[in-house]
């Protein structure tokens, strides 16, 4: 690996890419740390020193954006609008015949489609802009700070839409950022950001389970989570990269005096097909009853459960709905996603077959069986990945810092192998030049 990064830095042309992706890393960075204007950023500061963030409600949120969030900068919503934006156009193209009809069209189609969701990006960038101000001003940002009424003094109307279009002006500047990272850097934008965005939070964290460990002055306790992190990595990525090859025969045809195909090749299924999008769907949608009673004022029973059993994540209840919510998601996600009927018809259109499975009705009844029986243990091992945070490090009372979470690991992971491959495959075209010419 280090051989590669090395002869890519030697390379003129990649190396300016290389660069130009860390210059654009650095600016993100930096705007990671400008707060925006209405702010105390003194009692933002105090609030963070003194209490702990209400993790179980803006967690998720607060990671996406390398710790900008609970610092509330111009950055402060990160890249979440963007990954929610495109969650919901990759759902709304299985239901609204129109944007299937856009996935069809090809590039003019696809162009379309993400101008559709840098749309819906502003749009809920305005959305939780808004409730994030609300939330800062009601002191429900931070848990047991005394001060934490005090982060934005000005009440008025006109600091509270300069706070909102500061940091809606933010998100489109950081999914700008992302498509300039795409188009003249290395790798996919938004993946590298959201990849830097969670590695920035590693040191503070690591830190953190250090100060409060009792053994051996924390060390021993940091070296441990060190060793798990390394052993979840090395799991993560065996897993990532394991696929059920279906083998495909495509039959020789003649047209006119050539022959075409009679060539060999195979459907990759990978255990892990949904990839973190189910992680974060049962994430987001067991917030909601949390934010629904945070600002509901009545002191009902409801709320009462709800808060005792669905905001801390480490209550029984807490786990076992978020496991099954993992579970019924990577099945959904995988139904919308790989379409059996339609990869049996492409097949059958182009001369091709699976080996001993007829073509047609019966190859997509193939399909299905083998893809529901490879999601069972994908399935199984993102809710098992997703709950480490949780139950790695109760016995040293830190699993809130516990850094080397599921989602964190499932995007670090992915983001690095895709970055990886990019580069090996760019010096590769590099090195057979001499042979194409």
């Amino acid at each position: 690996m280090l051989t590669a990064f090395a002869r890519a830095f030697r390379t003129p042309d990649l190396r300016k890419k290389l660069l130009f992706t860390l210059a654009i890393i650095v600016v993100y960075r930096v705007g990671t740390h400008v707060p925006i204007p209405g702010v105390n950023y003194k009692a933002v500061q105090q609030c963070m020193d003194e209490a702990s963030a209400n993790q179980g409600l803006f967690g998720l949120v607060n990671m996406f954006s390398g710790g900008a969030l609970l610092q509330i900068t111009i950055f402060a919503l990160g890249i979440m609008p963007y990954i929610t934006a495109s969650i919901i156009l990759q759902l709304l193209t299985v239901v609204i015949p129109r944007l299937e009809a856009l996935k069809k069209e090809g590039q003019a189609g696809t162009a379309k489609i993400t101008q559709y969701t840098r749309y819906l990006t502003v749009a809920l960038a305005i959305l939780q802009g808004t409730g994030l101000v609300a939330t800062a001003r009601s002191g429900a940002l931070f848990n047991g700070c005394q001060v934490a009424n005090s982060i934005v003094p000005d009440q008025a109307i006109f600091t509270t839409i300069t706070m909102v279009i500061c940091m809606t002006a933010g998100t489109a500047v950081v999914m700008w950022l992302g498509e300039l990272i795409t188009d003249r850097g290395i790798g996919n934008g938004m993946s590298i950001l959201m990849f830097i965005s969670i590695a920035a939070t590693f040191p503070s964290a690591l830190w953190a389970i250090k100060k409060q460990g009792t053994l051996a002055g924390g060390w021993i306790e940091f070296g441990t989570v060190i060793l798990v992190g390394l052993v979840m990595v090395a799991l993560v990525v065996f897993v990532e990269q394991a696929q059920r090859r279906i083998p495909v025969q495509y039959a020789k045809r003649m047209i006119g005096r050539r022959s075409y195909g009679g060539t060999s090749t195979y459907i990759p299924l990978k255990v892990n097909q949904a990839g973190v999008i189910p992680v974060i769907f049962a994430s987001s949608l067991l917030y909601i009853p949390a934010l629904v009673a945070q600002f509901s004022g009545s002191n009902s029973s409801w709320k009462q459960w709800i808060q005792n059993n669905l905001t801390k994540g480490d209550h029984p209840i807490y786990i076992t709905l978020y496991f099954l919510l993992i579970v019924f998601f990577a099945f959904f996600y995988v139904a919308i996603s790989f379409n059996p009927e339609e990869v049996a018809d492409n097949m059958k259109k182009y001369g091709g077959f699976i080996p001993g499975i007829r073509a047609g009705r019966p190859t997509a009844e193939y399909l299905s069986y083998v893809l529901n029986r490879i999601t069972w243990p994908g399935s199984l091992y993102l809710g098992l990945i997703a709950l480490v945070p949780t139950m790695a490090l109760v016995g040293f009372n830190a699993s809130n810092n516990f850094p080397f979470g599921g989602t964190s690991i499932l995007i670090i992971v992915g983001v690095g192998l895709e970055t990886v491959k990019q580069i090996e495959s760019q010096l590769q075209q590099r090195n057979y030049e001499g042979f194409l010419r």
